[in-house]
């Protein structure tokens, strides 16, 4: 929804020519070999995303949309009254289980990976179907920050090039010359190299099942709770703990862009144009 951005922001025209950072995303998905895309939304924006979104790909990928809804429930459980919130990000990758049978990425609608993330992720698929393993594709925490407010950021931290731990940072921001954090990461002294998750997984399809599972128990202990959210970074953090999940890291170098803030347009709109007077991209990219 944009609470803080104030908007549908996955719409918003970035680029060049008007185009959407979901234009970007889908653009390097194709070129990486991807040949799918999969739109977890609201039912409420479906007309608009086939109109203004899904229409642009016809012919260069092939296209499905699925709802996010908050009546989505295992058997045996029924919406409580009063829940307006979604279920996270968990949830929303559930929602397409009935789908998708292959390896497969997911990422956010509002951020910009560049195109190695992209690469990094088609790499990922391969290796998750050759060996059922996941992977997040990460990046320095200081390639990821706003200037106009502090962000959270899961942070990824790896032994022998898997993610032992993922830890949940709030209110990471730039002052002076350091990079401070907010609750219990307050005192931790980061340098700005930290690998950081931005929601950018490969996971096998076997993913589908133990996310059930934990969905399953979320609902338990906090389906009455109204804010409650079944997170994706908390759900791997607990797969990865009981040995039930394995997760590689591999960095990209991004440039990222993200629309956190209204604040962020500007910025983001000038490294597109960049990126466009560079030859990343085309333009207009389609």
């Amino acid at each position: 929804m944009g609470s803080r951005y104030g908007g549908l922001k996955q719409i918003d025209p970035v680029g060049p020519s008007g185009e959407t950072v979901l234009d970007y995303a889908v653009f390097d998905a194709v070129r990486a070999g991807f040949d799918r895309v999969v739109f977890v939304i609201r039912r409420e924006f479906e007309a608009v995303f086939r109109e203004q979104i899904g229409a642009k790909y016809s012919g260069r990928i092939a296209v499905d949309y699925v709802f996010q809804s908050l009546e989505a429930l295992p058997a045996g459980f029924a919406l409580l009254a009063g829940r307006e919130k979604p279920w996270g990000t968990g949830h929303a990758v559930l929602t397409v289980r009935d789908l998708v049978t292959t390896p497969f990425a997911i990422m956010n609608a509002d951020d910009f990976y560049g195109p190695d993330a992209y690469q990094q992720g088609s790499e990922a698929c391969a290796a998750a179907a050759r060996e059922g393993v996941a992977s997040v594709v990460a990046m320095r925490l200081d390639r990821t920050l706003s200037p106009f407010g502090p962000v959270k950021r899961g942070w990824a931290q790896t032994e022998n090039g898997n993610v032992t731990r993922l830890e949940e940072v709030m209110g990471i921001e730039r002052r002076g010359e350091k990079l401070v954090a907010l609750g219990k990461h307050e005192h931790v002294a980061f340098n700005g190299s930290e690998l950081v998750s931005m929601n950018f997984w490969v996971f096998p399809p076997s993913i589908f099942a133990r996310l059930n599972e934990k969905f399953i128990e979320f609902l338990r202990s906090h389906a009455a709770a109204p804010d409650a959210e079944f997170l994706l970074p908390e759900v791997v953090n607990e797969l990865i703990a009981d040995d039930e999940l394995e997760v590689r890291a591999r960095e990209a170098p991004g440039p990222w862009f993200g629309l956190t803030y209204r604040e962020d347009l500007p910025e983001v709109t000038e490294g597109l144009r960049r990126l466009t007077s560079q030859h990343v991209y085309p333009a207009p990219l389609w």
